[in-house]
């Protein structure tokens, strides 16, 4: 600036804070190299020293330890052999001599002759005493250090003395050697100093726009002004938490007297949250702080974060007049966050009381102290409600929330009729709502139970809001809110919040009713649709259990497409059947009792299970084609069929898209039936193909549905294998028990898919309880047959049957001898009903008919129809068929099973 202004500046007189830091810099520098000169030269003197005595003491001891010393020192002449010795080892060793002496002190051996024999100069007593000594002396060759150390004979004693000494300049010279080094690296940082000082110019230069000591004094000047002429205070507090500046403004709106810098924070009686927050030092923004009467918004950051000094820097903004103008806007705004947060926390579930919690428990976090919600018992049942009657119609307390129980509120459950002349009562009747600011003056609603009223009051409850929830016009119930713990009783602002909140808590609840009322409905038609329990029939001992989906996991929960059926077959056999329809709700759950009541409309046509499946492929395959004109449709439909005959224990089954069966042996091993797979019902154009087995008696066979070994946290492969598993090793097991352990094991507690389980244990006729006859085709074996077939019920105690028996055998061999060709054969089973089968290799079945007067024949199978219980034809796998009757029999007269 000196030559900016025509001034000429002086290296010497630096006006410049770059040219006053350079000056100091070179001053350091200088006293730094005066210094380390100096240190450098004393430790120079000190490190020669103590060099000069360590390599005195080494050769002395090496020399006085020398073999053949105590030899030499008793020899006639010690000098003679010690003299050249001496020599050698001080020239080998460097130092400037080597004396060897006598007890006395008498040198045996100098570097000058003429120095033999005469006496040692310097300490020799600690030496004499065995110990070594060190000195430093001025000889005649200048500083020097020697030491003498003891020559020890061979009984331990002294017998000599040896001393070797060094001149110290022979050891000194290394500072010497740093001089240079030292003197360079002063020129160099000077150097350094000089460059960075022309830095720090130019850039102080362009941070300054060029401007001098008088500008920058000016500039000063004026931001002192703004800076305590603004409407905005400013606190600036160092890195030691004392206050280094505050505006006028700030010790205005702070009460601050004008000598505060250099005031601790803590000292300035700011208060805890605003002190906090100026002796923290973190960034702020527009924190709202209440000093006195004044509300302030401060804000904070810090000084350092550019290289600035530590501390920070904070405003002040006197924001009352603000605050009370946007108390109301914040306080609707917190009041829309309310209601925008009961939106999305209630109702999550169409359940009811689900519904009624979620209500309390939200007003009891963010609204009251205590949340009461009372249902019509119309509605909990899912009912339409209806007009509601104070002195009659009771409402339920379905939810309660809040810190304590025993607050002398109407427990859970309990059964409340509000009175009429009761403001709550009376508010019900009209759909109004009801706030109370002070229970304590009983105006009116103790009346309700002055005792419980009593024990309310003493537990604190001060304020009341009672709103009736309302849905479609009609009366649900009330939901009541209570202050006890918070002082501040309610206001008519809360009156409109509380209304609000129950009016969409209403809605919820009405919908979940609703939901209740169809969930209810569905349930019971898919209930009706599955089978009651399970017939009589001695083929299987079997259990099943049927698990619907969790409410709110899928469709309407509970309801689904899953089957299961049991039906008894003539000839003593059984059917197992287990079916699944994909989907959840009506729909899957109507689909499902179609194709039930199809599945036992084709099982009295005793069809094999391929030709069944066959049958109910092309009845789906119509429903999916009529539904879907609709906009419907099934979505899928899977089935497993099987027939199981007790007398010859063979199992013949078929699937259409369904899971494997699982056969359990008799000793425990379970494997799953390698059934061919057939495509899922309603696709059509593909066979379905069968499986036979042998099942030895007491074998399992477990038929299922797949929401048992699907899930979505595993995959069904390992279901199946934990299914199998499961029932793997327990040969003992009955078929509840298996039931059981496979629900366990496999089924979640929220299953998300219905489950179908199915258990049949295998029993096989006993032998005396089958008879069979082969009949050749020859009318006159029917007199033969007649007769066996009469010794046979003879036999098993059923003689009041024989009649009827051999009339309806000789009808039905005497039509197989007349119309049919092979060999005939006549099977008599004695179970639940006697069963008769003829069967032949023809596969045209008789029909029954009604007989003219005038006709010969056609009577055959009327008089069979008539004295039989059942009759029926079945065609074999051979392409021949059986013709079969049913005679019912005395319970005592059944046959085992």
């Amino acid at each position: 600036m000196a030559g900016r202004y025509g001034r000429p500046r002086s290296f010497l007189r630096m006006r410049s804070l770059a040219g006053q830091v350079f000056l100091l810099q070179v001053a350091i520098v200088v006293l730094l190299v005066a210094a380390a000169a100096t240190a450098l030269v004393l430790q120079s003197h000190a490190d020669s020293e103590r060099e000069a005595r360590n390599r005195s003491v080494a050769v002395a001891e090496v020399f006085a330890n020398s073999p053949g010393m105590e030899a030499a020192l008793e020899s006639p002449d010690p000098s003679a052999v010690l003299q050249p010795k001496a020599e050698a080892a001080r020239k080998g060793s460097g130092v400037d001599f080597v004396v060897v002496m006598n007890l006395d002190a008498v040198r045996y051996t100098h570097p000058l002759p003429d120095r033999i024999g005469k006496k040692f100069v310097g300490s020799v007593e600690p030496a004499l005493n065995g110990r070594v000594v060190t000195e430093k002396i001025d000889g005649t060759i200048g500083p020097l250090v020697q030491a003498v150390v003891p020559v020890f004979g061979a009984n331990g004693e002294v017998v000599g003395l040896v001393s070797a000494g060094i001149t110290i300049k022979k050891v000194s010279g290394v500072a010497e050697d740093q001089f240079p080094l030292l003197f360079g690296s002063a020129a160099g940082i000077l150097l350094l100093a000089m460059g960075g000082t022309a830095l720090v110019t130019g850039r102080l230069k362009r941070q300054t726009h060029g401007l001098g000591p008088t500008e920058m004094t000016r500039m000063y000047e004026h931001h002192d002004a703004v800076l305590h002429a603004v409407r905005e205070g400013v606190l600036i507090v160092g890195g030691d938490g004392r206050l280094l500046l505050a505006n006028d403004e700030a010790r205005r709106l702070l009460g601050l007297p004008p000598d505060v810098e250099g005031t601790p924070v803590t000292e300035l009686g700011l208060g805890p949250v605003t002190t906090a927050l100026l002796t923290s030092g973190r960034s702020a923004t527009d924190e709202v702080h209440s000093v006195g009467d004044r509300l302030l918004a401060v804000s904070q950051r810090a000084t350092d974060r550019n290289g600035g000094p530590p501390g920070s820097v904070t405003t002040l903004r006197d924001t009352t007049e603000l605050q009370a103008l946007t108390g109301s806007a914040a306080m609707a705004r917190g009041r829309l966050k309310l209601l925008y947060d009961a939106g999305t926390e209630i109702g999550t579930a169409l359940d009811v009381v689900r519904t009624c919690e979620e209500l309390a428990d939200f007003a009891t976090a963010r609204f009251a102290d205590y949340a009461t919600v009372d249902l019509a018992e119309g509605v909990l049942r899912g009912e339409e409600p209806t007009a509601f009657r104070a002195t009659t119609d009771g409402l339920r307390r379905s939810a309660f929330s809040g810190r304590r129980d025993d607050t002398g509120l109407h427990p859970l459950g309990s059964v409340i009729r509000f009175l009429p002349t009761t403001d709550i009562g009376a508010g019900l009747l009209r759909g109004e709502a009801v706030l109370d600011t002070d229970l304590a003056q009983r105006s009116g609603w103790q009346q309700q139970n002055p005792e419980r009223a009593e024990r309310i009051v003493e537990c604190g409850f001060h304020s009341l809001i009672a709103v009736p929830m309302r849905a479609r016009g009609v009366i649900l119930g009330v939901a009541m809110f209570w202050r006890a713990q918070t002082p501040e009783p309610f206001e008519d602002e809360d009156l409109s919040v509380a209304e609000e909140l129950v009016a969409r808590a209403a809605v919820s609840i009405d919908n979940a009713r609703r939901y209740s009322r169809e969930h209810n409905v569905a349930v019971t038609l898919q209930r009706s649709l599955l089978p009651q329990g399970l017939p009589d029939q001695s083929a299987i001992d079997a259990a099943y259990r049927y698990l619907p989906a969790q409410a709110g996991l899928g469709g309407l929960g509970g309801v689904g497409g899953d089957w299961f059926d049991i039906i008894p077959l003539p000839g003593a056999r059984v059917a197992l059947v287990v079916g699944d329809v994909v989907g959840h709700g009506l729909h899957a759950a109507a689909t499902m009792g179609r194709l039930r009541t199809a599945v036992h409309n084709f099982s009295t046509l005793d069809l094999p299970p391929d030709e069944l499946l066959w049958h109910l492929d092309e009845l789906v395959a119509r429903i999916d084609l009529d539904e879907s004109a609709e906009g419907g449709g099934v979505t899928g439909a899977t089935c497993l069929y099987a027939i199981y005959d007790p007398a010859s224990g063979r199992c013949t089954m078929a699937r259409a898209g369904h899971l494997q069966p699982v056969i359990v042996g008799p000793d425990g091993d379970a494997v799953f039936a390698d059934v061919p797979g057939g495509p899922p019902l309603g696709l059509g154009g593909m066979p379905f193909e069968t499986l036979d087995v042998q099942l030895p008696e007491n074998s399992r066979l477990v038929l299922y549905t797949d929401g048992l070994v699907e899930d979505r946290h595993r995959d069904i492969d390992e279901g199946l294998e934990r299914l199998r598993e499961t029932l793997s090793g327990h040969p003992d097991r009955t078929p509840e028990e298996t039931c059981e352990a496979v629900l366990r094991v496999l089924v979640p507690a929220r299953a998300r898919d219905d489950v179908a389980l199915l258990v049949g244990r295998t029993r096989c006729l006993a032998a005396e309880n089958v008879a069979e006859w082969d009949v050749p085709s020859d009318p006159s074996a029917v007199g033969r047959v007649r007769a066996d077939v009469s010794r046979k019920l003879t036999e098993w105690n059923l003689v009041e049957e024989a009649f009827t028996t051999e009339l309806i055998l000789s009808e039905l061999v005497t039509n197989s001898i007349r119309y049919a060709t092979g060999p005939i054969r006549v099977r008599l089973i004695r179970d639940r009903t006697l069963i008769c089968e003829v069967s032949d290799r023809s596969s045209t079945s008789p029909h029954l008919r009604q007989a003219a007067s005038m006709d010969e024949g056609g009577r055959g199978l009327f008089l069979v129809a008539q004295m039989a219980e059942r009759w029926g034809t079945r065609y074999t796998d051979d392409g021949g068929k059986v013709i079969w009757t049913e005679q019912l029999l005395q319970p005592e007269m059944n046959g085992p099973g």
